[in-house]
């Protein structure tokens, strides 16, 4: 029997305890990596260099709350902005309300749409019929793949929101796809005209969600934001502007403090990674005395006992570390669908070896020195 063979068989001898370990060790590093790359995503990455040119133009209380859709043309009278376009969510149900079958529909203008959503890539032909059809849509091409729509196919859906109260019925006719230069899809929305929506309202009719506006420098996205809003200051309807990444945040500070939350979750992961290593280390130290103790009677200095203790915790952490990280990578593409920009750095992955390396030193350092310093006299007397 090799060394390593030997320190595999002594990791595993109880293949119960060494299952559930790795179960709560996998656990923990998926729910870590995945705070991690949330974290990263909406605190430390720049946006791509044309999300760094659009701002969001929304009411200052809450997107909640309807713009008047006039407010377009004094948006487009700052200096500095290129472009402006409305964008309402339609709130579609497409067969039914299963999560499955859910994407984002967003009525928009299709003459300028293109020039603030810069990103999105479609050939010329495709934008062209979509300004043309009254009710074209354009599909990201993930979502056209997802339900194996094609360019000419009809989609029908149905709204029950308030402000579409006036027709439920809706059908939209595919006439292009889009992809998007940084993310290269995986959006699942799909893009319609607002005119077509606006017919039919019975409620919010000259009313916009949000306006998306492109700017000419980004780095004067903190001038062009400070006009806009004090175009609209002391009237009925005050407007906040922000960029992509100030929006996301605010979005999610709303729900709480996410510093706070992410650190508390991490936090509790890393103990959970500890806690989990050195029950099972002390138990099976505890468990094979007599077994050290004749190693020791047949060679095995103490320094080798030590090390040996501590490759078995590092065996047991990195190989459930693999698989934490593995499903945290798989999963990752399905979170990303509702926070966009979400990825899995390598950085965030050798991070998560990292812990688990130093989770296996430090919670397995007690038994391994009490392994180390064990007298075989003793242990087999004991025994």
């Amino acid at each position: 029997m090799t060394l390593g063979s030997f320190i595999v068989r002594n990791t595993f001898r109880n293949k119960r305890r060494s299952l559930l370990t790795m179960v709560s060790i996998s656990f923990s590093l998926l729910l870590l990596t995945m705070m991690i790359c949330i974290w990263r995503s909406f605190y430390i990455d720049q946006v791509a260099p044309e999300a760094a040119r659009r701002l969001i133009v929304r009411d200052r209380v809450s997107l909640a709350f309807l713009l008047p859709a006039y407010y377009r043309d004094k948006i487009r009278s700052v200096a500095g902005v290129n472009a402006v376009v409305p964008l309402t969510w339609y709130g579609g149900r497409y067969i039914d309300d299963r999560p499955v079958h859910f994407f984002a529909q967003v009525g928009t203008d299709p003459e300028e749409y293109l020039k603030v959503a810069s990103d999105k890539i479609t050939p010329p032909d495709q934008v062209k019929a979509w300004q043309q059809d009254r009710t074209g849509a354009l599909v990201d091409v993930t979502l056209a793949k997802k339900y194996g729509w094609k360019i000419g196919d009809r989609i029908p859906l149905n709204s029950n929101t308030a402000q579409m109260s006036g027709s439920t019925d809706w059908a939209f006719d595919i006439v292009g796809t889009f992809t998007d230069s940084d993310i290269g899809g995986g959006q699942f929305i799909i893009v319609v005209n607002m005119a077509y929506l606006e017919e039919a309202r019975a409620l919010g009719k000259g009313t916009v969600q949000h306006f998306n506006v492109a700017i000419s420098d980004p780095k004067q996205a903190v001038t062009v934001s400070d006009a806009i809003d004090r175009l609209f200051a002391n009237s009925p309807q005050e407007t906040k502007t922000e960029s992509l990444q100030e929006l996301a945040q605010s979005q999610m500070q709303s729900i709480g403090d996410m510093n706070f939350l992410i650190r508390a979750v991490v936090s509790a992961a890393l103990v959970a990674l500890l806690f989990a290593t050195a029950t099972m280390m002390i138990q099976s130290v505890r468990e094979r005395t007599l077994e050290l103790a004749v190693l020791k009677t047949v060679g095995f200095t103490d320094r080798a006992v030590f090390l040996l203790i501590l490759a078995e915790a590092l065996l047991l952490c990195v190989a459930a570390a693999a698989f934490g990280l593995a499903l945290a990578t798989a999963i990752l593409p399905l979170a990303a669908r509702f926070i966009v920009g979400l990825t899995m750095p390598t950085i965030v992955l050798a991070i998560g070896l990292v812990f688990a390396v130093a989770v296996a030193l430090v919670s397995a350092a007690v038994p391994a020195a009490l392994a180390g310093r064990l007298k075989v006299a003793t242990a087999l007397a004991n025994g």
